[in-house]
């Protein structure tokens, strides 16, 4: 399809047209539509830069509703709830732009988007929006602001006996299916004349036992999952587990968990930023 489209426009400007002869500007417009929907977002925006013809297909309603989720009117009311009327009068593509913007919901504790490429749903859950054990107790836990995370703090862990994070979310998630990770790392980042430096100095018990991760659906999907925690001054994802949507699904109620409740030894320097919800797809985490 990108070679047709560039052989075209070259062979289009390589010499100048008779009157005769036709090109790609004279297609029909529904016709160049037609053929865009089969096209992803981005290929779709660069296409629509060879001529007037199909910059205008590129605006048509019916190719950019194919982008969007099926229930993407679910999505909208969950998102903007009273706001939601912001939506009215604007075309589909303006719409799926919108929806690929980081939209802020729940207090400003959550973040969902659709991913520009796939039209598929990403969500992030920052520390705030979960349930710790002992947040509130300046002996166990503070919040630092940092730039390495995108609500510009972190729950940071100095030491604690029993560690509990737990989580929630309801939502109407597109059918699909769904990977779930905590975005944690061992140790608190400074910055010195420039240069990222790691204070490993509360960082401990982590080596003991590993910790448990846990999903739940409320539908009945489970998962668990043990590990380690390594590597200080390095932001991991540590995968909790997957989960599907059905087609069938209105809105799904998914639980979390990471704990480590073993009292034969305390563990600290402990960074939490956030949870992750994306599309299952190994290979593309490094996109979000």
């Amino acid at each position: 399809m990108g070679l047709s489209f560039s052989f075209l426009a070259r062979s289009g400007s390589s010499a100048p047209a008779s009157s005769q002869e036709t090109g790609l500007g004279d297609l029909p417009e529904s016709c160049v539509a037609s053929v865009l929907s089969y096209l992803d977002p981005p290929q779709i925006c660069r296409v629509a830069m060879l001529n007037r013809a199909f910059r205008g297909a590129s605006s048509a309603d019916f190719v950019w509703e194919s982008k969007l989720p099926l229930n993407y009117e679910d999505v909208i009311g969950r998102v903007f709830e009273k706001d939601g009327v912001l939506f009215k009068g604007l075309c589909k593509r303006d719409i799926y732009a919108r929806l690929c913007r980081p939209n802020s919901f729940d207090g400003g504790t959550k973040r969902v988007w659709l991913d520009k490429t796939t039209g598929k749903t990403c969500m992030l859950i920052s520390s705030n929006g979960l349930a710790i054990t002992g947040i509130d107790d300046r002996r166990y836990w503070t919040r630092i602001p940092t730039e390495e995370s995108r609500f510009y703090s972190v729950a940071y862990l100095q030491q604690i006996w029993w560690l509990e994070v737990y989580g929630e979310i309801e939502f109407p998630f597109p059918a699909g299916s769904y990977s779930l990770y905590f975005r944690l790392q061992l140790g608190r980042i400074h910055k010195r004349f420039g240069r990222r430096l790691c204070n490993s100095e509360h960082v401990h018990g982590w080596d003991k036992k590993p910790a448990r991760f846990q999903l739940s659906t409320s539908d009945g999907q489970e998962e668990t999952k043990q590990c380690y925690l390594r590597e200080p001054g390095k932001w991991i994802h540590y995968h909790a587990g997957d989960f599907i949507i059905p087609n069938s699904c209105k809105s799904m109620k998914v639980k979390f968990s990471m704990t480590q409740i073993d009292c034969t030894h305390t563990k600290g320097g402990l960074c939490v930023d956030s949870v992750m919800i994306v599309p299952v797809d190994r290979t593309r985490l490094q996109r979000f």
